[in-house]
């Protein structure tokens, strides 16, 4: 593999599942290691918990993560629903479960790592590199270099809200395989930035996805949900346990997103909220002055489905407000179908407690 942060990295080894360096882990056991990332200040050991279940039978091996970006925690929760499931009984396989793989950030209650590196932009890393890139480099060959599959789970960044939306290097059939599986009407497509945790991944035949849903700091209830039927979907469709795959009322692919941003600074009132579906010319927001005089309206360039927004009322020009996927289906038809979900429902229901909505009667378009 190359040394470099960022880089693709070459051809994997793929590392045994039973030796987690010394930790022997026989078919049918559950077994807790500890993934050794670094050293603290003080010179004791960084360690990443990590359960790993094994089957009796062989099969594929699955990794699902959570806060690799250290304050993304609603996945934590998810994962550690799966691991305090008693019920959750694999006929084949390996299941590799990580609540935090950024145990930094986790600790500190931040997305970055102490040296302000982002986790998620230096994989496959070098274990001569920087912090982040040891890291990295650590993750990778204790995690991925086992795995055939994978599955990320992120949230959006500080003061912002994603509706769930799966993302995937749609070009990547076993990727694809995971994400039409995974039962999300939503799926963003794109390979990701360089050095991004799923993108190295996939670059070395372990084909990942990655789920963005909710906000920082929380573990909100819809969400867990929602991962859990989609972790739970991916291993019933990859054989590895028994249950009825779930799927989504029907599956929109979104390859072109725009972030809608502020003209004017001021504060905000919502039209829209994250899972909504919204046509060209619909009020978004209204920006006005802290007294009430209206400042500019914002509105929907082209017919979309809101992806995610910020939860922060308070702007300056310039910054992000609400963050589109373009539709290329009739509008009312892509609604029509999304209302048939009851989980879709509740979850657009939670997310716009994030913020006050006020839709109008005239929306325009």
């Amino acid at each position: 593999m190359t040394g470099n942060e960022g880089e693709s990295a070459e051809p994997r080894i793929k590392r045994p599942i039973d030796d987690w360096n010394g930790v022997i882990i026989e078919p049918g056991q559950t077994r807790d290691v500890q993934v050794s990332i670094g050293e603290s200040y003080s010179g004791f050991d960084v360690l990443i918990p990590v359960q790993v279940r094994r089957a009796v039978e062989d099969g594929p091996v699955v990794f699902i993560t959570a806060a690799l970006h250290g304050d993304e925690i609603n996945g934590t929760g998810a994962i550690r629903s799966l691991i305090m499931d008693d019920t959750l009984r694999l006929k084949k396989g390996v299941l590799v479960l990580a609540p935090v793989l950024n145990i930094l950030g986790f600790d500190n209650h931040t997305r970055y790592l102490p040296d302000r590196r982002d986790l998620n932009r230096v994989f496959p890393g070098s274990p001569s590199g920087s912090l982040a890139s040891r890291m990295a480099r650590r993750i990778f060959d204790e995690i991925v270099a086992r795995c055939d599959y994978g599955i990320d789970l992120h949230t959006a960044a500080i003061r912002r809200t994603n509706f769930p939306n799966v993302r995937v290097d749609w070009g990547n059939p076993e990727a694809r395989k995971l994400a039409e599986a995974f039962g999300s009407e939503l799926i963003v497509t794109g390979k990701g930035p360089i050095g991004a945790f799923r993108r190295t991944a996939c670059g070395v035949g372990c084909a990942t996805i990655i789920l963005e849903a909710g906000e920082v700091s929380k573990v909100e209830p819809s969400i867990v949900n929602w991962e859990l039927r989609g972790i739970r979907n991916v291993l019933v469709k990859l054989g590895m346990i028994s249950g009825t795959h779930v799927p989504a009322s029907r599956k929109f692919i979104i390859d072109k997103t725009k972030w809608v941003r502020a003209d004017r600074g001021g504060f905000l009132q919502f039209h829209a909220a994250p899972g909504e579906v919204v046509r060209q010319g619909q009020l978004l927001a209204t920006n006005a002055g802290l007294l009430g005089n209206q400042l500019n309206q914002i509105v929907a360039p082209f017919d979309a489905i809101v992806i995610g927004t910020t939860t922060l009322p308070a702007v300056s020009p310039g910054e992000p407000i609400c963050h589109l996927g373009f539709l290329v289906d009739d509008a009312q038809m892509v609604q029509n179908h999304l209302e048939k979900d009851e989980m879709y429902g509740t979850v657009s229901d939670h997310l716009a407690t994030s913020m006050v909505i006020d839709r109008p009667h005239d929306t325009g378009g």
